[in-house]
């Protein structure tokens, strides 16, 4: 049985996911889509990395920290990208990817 700091990692996980889609499909409906191409490229990153992060948790991988890892680091990434745009949703997406590195982290000295 999971506990319960697993299930809300996942819970975190699923919201960061859901922050990134978000963000990217607002993004392409932006005025000037070029300039937002590094962070739908990221967002799409984020999205992937959270899910498969989440998936590895469920089937309780021994490769499980690895990937958080680098989920870590793509979150911090995705952040970072998000926060250079004043948009709502990017500033949205910056927030779920803040949130989910640390829970991250979190999970991991545990």
């Amino acid at each position: 049985m999971k506990s319960e700091r697993t299930n809300e990692l996942e819970h975190v996980l699923i919201k960061c996911i859901t922050a990134c889609e978000t963000c990217a499909t607002a993004c392409l409906h932006e005025d000037n889509v070029k300039m937002m191409a590094r962070c739908i490229m990221i967002d799409r990153d984020c999205a992937d990395i959270c899910t498969l992060t989440a998936r590895f948790m469920a089937r309780d991988s021994e490769h499980t920290k690895h990937v958080m890892k680098e989920c870590i680091e793509i979150c911090r990434q995705c952040e970072a990208e998000c926060r250079k745009h004043d948009h709502d949703h990017c500033q949205k997406c910056a927030d779920a990817c803040r949130e989910c590195a640390e829970a991250c982290e979190a999970w991991m000295k545990r």
